[in-house]
């Protein structure tokens, strides 16, 4: 069993008199690959939000990396995990390079008077070749694709060597070939950094890479069940969290989930 990554503890949240997450428990370690999936306002985003210590809670306690967030400074924290987010505010014309050199920096664009050394500019182009995108090494963010976008991410985010990697919707706006492609690159993650642990946030079952190990299913702020991939994403705990009948299988590593009679939900 590897080290504690990452230890929420009774955690409540708050806003505008709204609770939006109510009382939720999840620990995270070294190696694993959760899952976090519910319905639309489930508050998927609000946890992940306190995994990147981006947000505190209104009670509870958050542990990233061993340091409690209100004891930490959170600047610091934040450049020990990689975060993955499709809908990233770049609007300049970085090359594929460029971009993924911003994960040692941790800014959306490269600083002014900031030179990488030669060795952070080939832990660059060996994430790169590692995501496949070898042949667009110098290719502008303007001109890729969705899903080339999303490869590139990734290696951005493992940019600075983070023990924690944080995906929020990952596949968001790309095909089924392009999702297939990033799927893959998170797959051979397992392999490649054994010892990072990552979060996924979804909405489908289908999205979810085949090394999930762990999942989380939320609704209204609540856990509706928690633990290792194959006890959590049953046909009742997932029709549960969706409020709506939902039959769950699992072939050839991956999930797949479709709307199930009502007569049958009591069976299965």
């Amino acid at each position: 069993m590897g080290p504690t990554v990452l230890d929420l503890h009774d955690v409540v949240f708050r806003r505008g008199g709204n609770e939006l997450i109510q009382g939720v428990d999840l620990t995270v370690r070294a190696g694993e690959h959760w899952a976090l999936l519910g319905p639309n306002g489930a508050g998927k985003s609000t946890l992940l939000s306190f995994c990147g210590a981006q947000v505190h809670p209104t009670a509870g306690t958050v542990e990233v990396l061993g340091r409690r967030l209100g004891r930490v400074d959170v600047q610091e924290l934040r450049r020990d995990i990689g975060h993955v987010n499709p809908r990233h505010p770049l609007q300049g014309a970085l090359s594929v390079r460029q971009v993924v050199l911003t994960g040692i920096t941790g800014t959306v664009e490269l600083p002014m008077r900031w030179t990488p050394t030669p060795e952070q500019t080939a832990r660059a182009d060996e994430l790169i070749a590692e995501v496949g995108l070898d042949s667009h090494r110098e290719s502008r963010w303007p001109t890729l694709s969705q899903g080339q976008r999303g490869r590139a991410l990734i290696a951005r985010a493992l940019a600075a060597q983070p023990r924690l990697l944080l995906l929020d919707e990952p596949t968001t706006g790309l095909d089924v070939a392009a999702r297939e492609q990033l799927l893959t690159v998170l797959d051979r993650l397992a392999h490649t950094a054994p010892e990072v642990a990552s979060v996924l946030v979804t909405h489908h079952l289908e999205e979810l890479p085949t090394t999930t190990s762990h999942a989380l299913l939320l609704a209204e702020g609540r856990v509706v069940a928690a633990g290792p991939v194959a006890d959590t994403l049953t046909t009742a705990s997932v029709s549960a969290a969706f409020d709506h009948p939902i039959e769950v299988d699992h072939d050839g590593g991956r999930w797949r989930a479709r709307a199930l009679p009502p007569a049958r939900l009591h069976s299965a």
